[in-house]
């Protein structure tokens, strides 16, 4: 007989599941691939910036793994409201779990949830066109943006808000994004950190990326950048620091747009009445290794602040989960303190680290996990998932349907000559594309 596998969750960590699954020679397997999405591929169509093409042809990669005999893609069908996390044990001899780390971090800060302070996930999922966000979620009518954390995501934000709509048009950002980027007001940006330029999290090619825009001046201030030990640090940290250090003695070039890396601030509060108006940092320093407060305070204006400190995962229905690591407990990859044939790969599984392919090692642990749990015993008879969602009337977007959804893309972009795709505006036009 044959191993049945249920996998929840279609961005990298799920299908480099399914690919370690099937290209496996031990044992028969079908993998069923959910997502309650009408597409797949994740963090991939919408995370990662819709200028960096070289990243988002990592779906190439993807495809083939869906495209498998052995593998299906059963799209908005989602856990909790189509079928339980109960349903599916009871329908698969194993079901792992893999549905990333979904919303922002909080900062914990007074003034956090007033009107123009927004997570960052928020922003991007509104320019890389994802169906949960409409595309008149932001104006973009604010002339100063404060975007605090100092991250690939946050540099990610700066470089499109700093960017021009015709720079973004050969991209895959929707039509009305774009129309909305043509019209912003933006002028300032801060990106802030709370420690040091050593210890900022971008990647050396991000942040050289971010120097070159055509648009913007980028400066940082001399103070906040010397570091006293260049030496001691790693290879990443040094040429971080050279380029932000080059960038202290740059001379504006009276461009459209102005950014600040700013460093050794923290947020303690943002301040507005009924709307944002800045943000008051505090200056800081390490001490023992902690970051510690001076005392000294500096207030940045701000209309807009977009808060990039972390993703964190989400609990679940029926799945244990650790709100400490904000995880769901695992011995690598088997589910602890749940019902056995429950297993998690990911950043549901280790937390929000590592680039997309350190998923797939991740997913390669927890197969060999779920393998070795099923040993050589028989798959047991069990009922269809297929026949639960008919009777729910729910009909999955299938891998055709996907197909057709990538086709009417691409018919878009041609016809507003735009390059090879411009996303859907939202999941009505998906439906559509799909004969739904």
């Amino acid at each position: 007989m044959t191993l049945r596998v249920a996998i929840v969750g279609s961005g990298p960590a799920g299908i480099y599941t399914a690919d370690a699954l099937t290209k496996q020679t031990g044992t028969s397997v079908e993998v069923d691939v959910l997502e309650r999405l009408p597409t797949p591929y994740g963090l991939v169509r919408y995370g990662v910036a819709p200028d960096h093409t070289s990243i988002k042809s990592i779906a190439r990669v993807l495809r083939a793994v869906l495209e498998r005999p052995s593998v299906r893609f059963l799209g908005g069908v989602e856990l909790g409201a189509d079928v339980s996390a109960a349903e599916l044990r009871e329908r698969y001899d194993a079901v792992v779990y893999c549905t990333g780390a979904m919303v922002d971090r909080r900062l914990g800060v007074p003034g956090e949830d007033l009107p123009g302070s927004v997570a960052a996930t928020d922003f991007v999922n509104w320019y890389c066109g994802h169906p949960d966000t409409p595309a008149d979620r932001f104006v973009l009518d604010a002339e100063r943006v404060v975007v605090i954390g100092v991250g690939n995501v946050a540099v990610d934000v700066v470089r499109v808000l700093a960017k021009t709509a015709d720079e973004l048009r050969p991209t895959d950002v929707p039509e009305e994004v774009i129309e909305r980027l043509a019209a912003s007001r933006v002028r300032s940006l801060h990106m802030v950190g709370r420690r040091g330029p050593e210890h900022a999290k971008f990647t050396l090619k991000e942040l050289r990326e971010l120097g070159e825009l055509e648009n913007a001046d980028v400066l940082t201030h001399q103070d906040e950048v010397k570091v006293d030990d260049v030496a001691s640090l790693s290879r990443q940290a040094r040429g971080n620091v050279d380029v932000l250090q080059s960038w202290a003695s740059r001379v504006p070039q009276d461009r459209p747009r102005r950014i600040e890396v700013r460093f050794w601030l923290r947020p303690v509060e943002i301040v507005g009445t009924g709307r944002v108006a800045g943000v008051r940092f505090e200056r800081t320093r390490l001490a023992d290794g902690r970051v510690v407060g001076t005392g000294e305070f500096e207030t940045i204006p701000a209309d807009l602040v977009l808060r990039s400190v972390g993703y964190q995962s989400v609990p679940l229905p029926g799945v244990p989960f650790d709100a400490a690591t904000m995880t769901v407990p695992n011995e690598a990859g088997r589910v602890v303190g749940g019902e056995p044939g429950q297993y998690v790969a990911g950043w549901l599984k280790r937390g929000p680290s590592g680039v997309i392919g350190t998923n797939k090692s991740d997913a390669a642990e927890t197969v060999r996990t779920l393998l070795a749990d099923v040993g050589g015993r028989p798959p047991a008879d069990r009922p269809r998932l297929d026949d639960l969602l008919a009777e729910r009337g729910v009909k999955p977007v299938t891998y055709d349907d996907w197909l057709a959804i990538e086709a009417a893309e691409a018919a878009l972009a041609a016809s507003l000559g735009r390059g090879e795709r411009v996303k859907l505006p939202g999941r009505e036009a998906m439906w559509s594309a799909c004969g739904r």
